[in-house]
């Protein structure tokens, strides 16, 4: 299950909403808050920045250093804020250990707030309210399984990984389309039997080889969102053993090529939309 045909369709159904922005001139905007250079983030803001350009959406990028201190991260935080030509911002996670992450989430206008950092967008995807938006990821999620086509009323989901940015929020959204949902992470008694037993297995565990063969069954559909920076590969890799997998399963995300092009379009829809209900 590639990402590429899901983003079009999303990118299809923007570009309208887009050129009707422009002709009241409105241009939607992003902002890229980035504190250091992991790799992973610098292969995600790549193809936001190839999707924003291809959208013809507005981009802004804050690079800090890895050493930056709380009070210049949160300079910019406010200067985003206080940006009326600015509709929405991606704040790149975790931060630095010497940083209050949760401080700095805190801060960010929740009308900004694209990728749902803030407690507010949080409250809503858990309590199935629409306030803010979910996380692009556990959204690009459930657009992918959509597109094509996999039945999610009644199915039994597995979804391995317990974060706020993806574990969790991408359950609750699970459910929420009557899925039946366990909830594991990598201390899992017997992870491999409850993956088994799943029709979707989704493996955001944020660790190389997390889904192996033993997890695997012949009915599954296998949405790997791991982003993992493969030393001895010298690539980027996902959660799941994706040759050993593979063969066995109905159908699996590759990475990369999966989710994560499908993310970047989910985060310019929300960036659109918040441009949208920001002008009225």
């Amino acid at each position: 299950m590639r990402g590429a045909p899901v983003a079009k369709a999303l990118a299809e159904r923007l570009a309208p909403q887009v050129e009707a922005l422009a002709a009241r001139g409105v241009r939607p905007t992003l902002a890229i808050v980035r504190v250091g250079e992991r790799e992973d983030d610098l292969s995600y803001e790549r193809g936001v920045t190839r999707r924003a350009e291809k959208l013809g959406l507005g981009l802004r990028k804050f690079v800090l250093p890895a050493d930056c201190s709380q009070e210049w991260l949160a300079d910019v935080v406010r200067e985003v804020n206080e940006d009326k030509s600015i509709h929405g911002c991606l704040l790149f996670r975790p931060l630095p250990t010497s940083l209050d992450e949760a401080a700095i989430c805190g801060m960010l206008d929740p009308a900004k707030d694209v990728d749902c950092i803030t407690p507010r967008s949080l409250y809503g995807v858990l309590a199935g309210r629409q306030l803010g938006f979910p996380p692009c990821t556990a959204e690009a999620v459930v657009e992918l399984l959509d597109y094509y086509q996999v039945p999610l009323e009644g199915a039994r989901a597995t979804v391995v990984g317990r974060s706020l940015v993806i574990g969790k929020p991408v359950s609750m959204m699970l459910q929420a389309r009557d899925a039946t949902v366990t909830m594991c992470h990598t201390r899992t008694r017997d992870l491999a039997a409850a993956c088994r037993d799943a029709d979707v297995v989704v493996a955001a565990a944020g660790h190389i080889g997390t889904v192996g063969v033993a997890c695997a069954a012949p009915q599954q559909v296998v949405v790997d969102v791991g982003v993992n920076w493969d030393e001895g590969a010298g690539r980027l890799v996902g959660d799941v053993d994706f040759d050993a997998v593979g063969p066995i399963v109905r159908a699996i995300t590759p990475v990369p090529g999966g989710v994560g092009s499908v993310t970047t379009a989910v985060l310019a829809k929300h960036v659109v939309e918040a441009a949208q209900r920001m002008v009225g």
